[in-house]
């Protein structure tokens, strides 16, 4: 048993753990545990871990004590009464005890390691090194179990309490070893990185204490003044001293009123050292004051920029032959410097720009690109660069990069104006080319072409047009408007009721009517076409609308105009060239989709016909109603192998097949017809059952060397007198490689014939035997025979598709056979099949009733006996 002992540390959301596996896929979830694992082990505390391992093996009388830190793996890094070489060693977390302490957070007790189910298969229990385990996660300050402190001994013994108060102390021990150790490690690399950033920035320091007047330098501070530790005095006159005689007083007042508003204190300065030698330095500090507010002590730090400033000459001379231009602001927006090239961009001199604030000097600035930007980098501190237009006089767009600094802002630009100009004319190709891609998605292989076409007036505005109308021819030869769109959305509603009006009210003379009769384009003024127009709701909606002119596009397929896009201008706006040939793409694409569906259109209405002329209607026998259904797959016109039949044989028993010749094209339509007629003068010359009907088909598809393969199941309703009085009948079946038909009973359950067994397929072997098998039908039962277009999808397999049409068939058993088929089609494929499906249904009315008037009437051949029962074969 564990030890109840209660845990105030944060909870694992995961919950107590059955075994150490199951721990282990909870620590390698934690991975902020990891983390921390990691950064605590940056410093080795091996020895203060060696001092707590030992004082928890004496304190709870064990012979092995040992802390672990827990990441991917488990790390023994200290350890008491193990082997050499332990300590460093690792453990999947999988084959460790520790692994469910720190997983549950809080300490494990284990008296009896043998018998706890959760450790008593790990090795070092069963090789008898473990008798019972005691372990204390180790949980640091931010709530993160990095490792493991536990006792163990060789044989079983209790663990008390006191034992596991002792131990989670101990725990906590070794966590503050941990968490020191870090810290001492960071605390020192933050000093020596400290160090180092000084050293290399070559900055000293001073310390000037207001009420005994010591001033204190470091070393590089002396040196960069010229002194030596012995020469330097130690005070304030040192520092006068040294600074230049033109410098002196300026410094001095700056010292001063720091030291009067105990504020910051900031100067550059020179300082001759005793050669003669000039140098300059750059010195920041701040004044402190005690309680009661006296200026106490000046504390900063100075650097040489003598260097800086020798490289600052050597920039102006850069600056002046560079062939950018280049100015720079102070804090108050003046022009501290203009170069050469500048003078030339801005067409102003530096004498006319130098002390003027640069909003009056460009007084279309302000509120502009430029002031966003500006203000941005110097409120921010971050460079910016962007591109803006600047109007006359300048009338030139501009590439801007600015830098802020403690002075103020510094600008370098370059004149991109012709740049800009080509970028546009880029841009713009682009943009058409990626208007005409987006087109040619939009239209190809779309089989609803028109509704497509309907949608181009959202695509071309407002990239060609302001606003636009697309018209389609019907199949009557009338021009209707399919879609429309205008920039503004205020404007649309009008758009919209000019295109449900303006055709009823246009003459043949409008450039709409002209371009479908001529098939080519034709550009009109507003004005013009509003005086073609009668005075009516057209005419005012257009007058409201105001555009200035209109480009009408033929829709032009191979051999006729099939339709007109309409593009419309705004007032004092005339479309480029470039964009009305990029129109005129537009529009000949649209017609070719339009033709392409037109042509698609038909050939799927003839390929169906075709289909369809070769399943004929089922007969009606008496008190049975037989329904077929034959669904097209919806993803291209094209005819298929799938076919159903039904009909009578001489002696009065119904039959029905399905099929599916294997292919999907024109050949297999025709082998579809062959063998469907094949096996209908088979069936109907005789009486054989679907066992040979089916072997016949076989010979005979071997001796006509139709030379394909398919798929057929067979089935024929029989009953003798007997079965009649009973009110039950049988259903003979045979299946060449076909999926089994599937009984909806009276009750509303759906079987699936376990029993059969399918046979080759047709066309295989013309010697195969094909056997039969037999099943009892209660009248009110729907036999349903299908082919694998109704269950076959591309995401799921047949067994799930099968598993979905029995749950279609319990739901809807009660429906009248036609809806039923219906409903089954909607359900499994949508009405939209990815394969051909056919399905052939016959559901047994009660034959002591009349016929139901949902089976419609009862018509037979006038050779079929009367009474269709008949004995079995």
């Amino acid at each position: 048993m564990r030890g109840s002992v209660d845990d105030t540390s944060r909870p694992h959301p995961g919950g107590p753990v059955a075994d150490p596996r199951a721990a282990a896929e909870v620590l390698q979830a934690d991975r902020p545990r990891a983390d921390a694992a990691r950064r605590l082990r940056l410093r080795d505390a091996s020895a203060a871990l060696d001092r707590i391992a030992e004082l928890a093996a004496r304190l709870l009388g064990a012979p092995i004590a040992q802390v672990s830190l827990l990441d991917d793996v488990q790390v023994v890094v200290s350890a008491v009464g193990l082997p050499a070489g332990t300590v460093g060693s690792e453990t999947p977390l999988e084959a460790s005890a520790c692994a469910v302490a720190a997983a549950e957070r809080t300490p494990y007790a284990v008296p009896d390691a043998h018998a706890d189910p959760r450790v008593g298969d790990l090795p070092p229990v069963t090789a008898g090194a473990v008798g019972a385990y005691l372990g204390a996660p180790l949980v640091d300050s931010e709530g993160h179990t990095v490792g493991v402190l536990c006792v163990v001994a060789p044989a079983p013994r209790p663990w008390s309490d006191t034992d596991v108060s002792t131990l989670r102390q101990l725990a906590d021990a070794a966590v503050t070893e941990l968490e020191l150790a870090a810290l001492t490690t960071a605390y020192e690399s933050d000093r020596l990185r400290w160090g180092l950033a000084i050293d290399a920035a070559g900055i000293g320091t001073f310390d000037w204490d207001l009420r005994t007047g010591e001033l204190t330098w470091d070393a590089r501070l002396i040196e960069m003044f010229g002194y030596t530790a012995e020469t330097f005095g130690g005070d304030i006159e040192a520092f006068n001293r040294r600074v230049h005689p033109d410098d002196l007083a300026r410094v001095t007042d700056a010292l001063q009123v720091s030291i009067a508003a105990c504020g910051d204190y900031e100067a550059e300065y020179r300082v001759v050292w005793p050669d003669g030698e000039t140098r300059w330095v750059q010195a920041r500090g701040r004044t402190l004051s005690d309680e009661a507010g006296r200026a106490t002590r000046v504390l900063g730090a100075a650097y040489d920029t003598t260097a800086e400033r020798a490289a600052g000459v050597r920039v102006t001379r850069v600056l002046e032959a560079m062939p950018a231009g280049f100015y720079s602001l102070d804090r108050e927006w003046r022009f501290t410097h203009v170069n050469a090239e500048a003078e030339r961009l801005l067409g102003r001199t530096r004498d006319e720009l130098l002390g003027q604030e640069l909003w009056t000097a460009f007084p279309a600035a302000p509120g502009s690109v430029f002031e966003e930007n500006y203000r941005a980098a110097v409120r921010t501190g971050t460079p910016v660069q962007f591109d803006a237009h600047y109007p006359a006089p300048l009338n030139g767009w501009y590439e801007l990069r600015a830098w802020p600094s403690p002075e103020g802002l510094s600008v370098y630009f370059l004149e991109v104006t012709e740049r800009r100009r080509v970028q546009d004319r880029a841009e713009r190709s682009a943009q058409r080319l990626a208007l005409l891609a987006q087109v040619s998605a939009e239209l190809a292989g779309a089989l609803d072409a028109e509704s497509a076409t309907a949608h181009l007036p959202r695509l071309v505005v407002p990239a060609l047009a302001d606003w636009c109308i697309v018209t389609v021819v019907d199949a009557d030869g009338r021009p209707r408007d399919v879609g429309h769109w205008h920039v503004d959305p205020a404007a649309r509603a009008l758009v919209e009721r000019y295109a449900a009006v303006r055709l009823d009210t246009m003459p043949a003379t409008a450039p709409l009517m002209r371009a479908l009769l001529t098939g080519e384009p034709v550009m009109e003024t507003a004005d013009a076409v509003r005086g073609l127009l009668p005075e009516g709701e057209a005419r005012d909606l257009l007058t409201t609308l105001a555009p200035e002119s209109g480009v009408c596009l033929p829709l032009r397929g191979r051999d006729r105009t099939l339709g007109v896009m309409t593009l419309y201008f705004r007032r004092g706006w005339a479309p480029r060239e470039e964009d009305l040939a990029t129109a005129q793409d537009v529009a000949a694409r649209a017609g070719l989709a339009l033709d392409n569906a037109r042509l698609y259109g038909q050939q799927r209405a003839l390929a169906e016909g075709l289909q369809r002329s070769l399943l004929t209607e089922p007969p009606e026998p008496d008190h049975a109603e037989i329904a077929v259904r034959y669904l097209p797959a919806a993803e291209a016109a094209r005819v298929g192998g799938d076919w159903y039949d039904a009909f009578l044989q001489p002696g009065g028993a119904t039959m029905v097949v399905i099929g599916d010749v294997v292919g999907h094209d024109t050949e297999a339509a025709a082998a579809m017809g062959q063998l469907r007629g094949l096996l209908r003068g088979i069936a109907t010359y005789s009486d054989a059952g679907p066992g040979e009907v089916l072997r016949g088909l076989d010979a005979s598809m071997a001796l006509l060397q139709t030379r394909v393969l398919a798929t057929a199941t067979a089935a024929r309703f029989e009953q003798t007198a007997d079965e009649l009085r009973r009110g039950v009948t049988r259903m003979r079946w045979a299946n060449a490689g076909h999926l089994p038909p599937l009984v909806v009973n009276p009750d509303g359950s759906v079987a699936e014939l376990a029993s059969w067994r399918g046979d080759l397929l047709l066309g295989v072997d013309p010697r195969a035997t094909r056997e039969e098998s037999v099943v009892t039908l209660d009248r009110g039962a729907t036999v349903l025979l299908f082919t694998d277009g109704l269950i076959e999808r591309r995401d799921a397999d047949l067994d799930a598709g099968m598993t979905r049409l029995r749950e279609a068939l319990r739901e809807l058993a009660g429906r009248p056979l036609q809806e039923l088929l219906d409903e089954v089609l909607e359900r499994l494929v949508d009405g939209r099949p990815e394969d051909d499906v056919a399905l052939v249904a016959v559901r047994l009315h009660r034959q002591d009733r009349p016929r139901p008037l949902d089976a419609g009437p009862n018509r037979v051949p006038d050779l079929v006996p009367d009474d269709p029962a008949s004995p079995l074969p």
